[in-house]
């Protein structure tokens, strides 16, 4: 899907405005005394990436500044490559306004870019090994920040996996002990499920993925697997289950990824693509309606 478009998934403006409020409320739940410094007349700033990546996050800093009553101007467009140092965007307000949402606007920018960066890198690293299948990200998210996350994987071309809890009956290793075994496990699943939810279970070894194939799982995931040990027991599945999917997840890394990937691995999700990814470096410099001085890279 073209990174531009992907905006249409999120939710309605009243639910961005919401989430970013939030964010607002905590840089500044009170008095903002620096807003006396800069006073509240009309100004404008650019904004600049300073780290290669891939931008992403428009749509909520756009929210930001919206909330703040000013105006963004973008030059690029979402999912773009960004090569240092490069003028992103501008922002028009009165300049309290402007600083107020700065710090805000530019951790979300930093992290969503960052995400969208490491998702695009999986990707193309998958796709040099010649594999097709899925690289997807996990719920391994931060609180109150997954839609952002979520967003970033996307726009980085990787699949965002389950977005909650509801998007997927995801049996895992201690629902399994709490349900008394595979079997139990997976019949218990299936009637939650009902015919609206594909049900995927987690396995550690052949035994458990044949069991849980035989009692109706749609998807296994064969967690924390060497490769050595991957893809023989995902041949077996597969050739007993030609119609069970099968994910891989556990210690993948964007330098053994290849690894991983094989003909019978239908998914690959990892958790460092929302964990690990570094932030990437943007700034938002005010400057004189002559010209936007160029910042330095540190």
């Amino acid at each position: 899907m073209d990174a531009e478009g992907l905006a249409l998934l999120l939710p309605p403006p009243v639910t961005l405005a919401a989430l970013v409020d939030s964010w607002l409320r905590e840089d500044c739940p009170g008095l903002n005394y620096a807003a006396l410094v800069s006073g509240a007349g009309p100004s404008q700033a650019a904004l600049w990436a300073k780290s290669p990546g891939v931008l992403a996050g428009q749509p909520f800093f756009d929210a930001i500044f919206t909330q703040l009553n000013c105006q963004v101007s973008w030059f690029l467009p979402e999912g773009s490559k960004l090569v240092p140092v490069a003028r992103v965007a501008e922002v028009r307000g009165p300049a309290h306004r402007l600083l107020l949402g700065e710090r805000v606007a530019l951790n979300m920018l930093a992290r969503c870019s960052g995400i969208a960066s490491a998702a695009a890198a999986a990707v193309e690293a998958a796709r040099g090994a010649g594999w097709t299948g899925h690289v997807a990200g996990t719920r391994k998210t931060t609180p109150g920040f997954r839609l952002v996350e979520k967003y970033g994987l996307l726009v980085g071309g990787a699949a965002s996996h389950r977005y909650d809890l509801g998007g997927l009956v995801m049996v895992k290793d201690n629902h399994v002990v709490a349900a008394g075994g595979v079997e139990k496990a997976v019949r218990a699943a299936r009637q939650a499920a009902d015919f609206t939810l594909k049900v995927e279970v987690e396995c550690s070894s052949l035994q458990e993925a044949v069991q849980a194939a035989e009692a109706g799982a749609d998807l296994v995931l064969l967690d924390n697997f060497k490769p050595e040990e991957l893809h023989p027991t995902a041949t077996v599945l597969k050739a007993q289950f030609p119609s069970v999917a099968v994910e891989a997840s556990g210690g993948i890394t964007l330098d053994n990824l290849p690894q991983f990937c094989g003909p019978h691995i239908d998914v690959i999700s990892m958790g460092m693509l929302t964990q690990a990814a570094p932030a990437l470096d943007f700034s938002l410099k005010l400057f004189a309606k002559e010209a936007a001085p160029v910042p330095k890279i540190h």
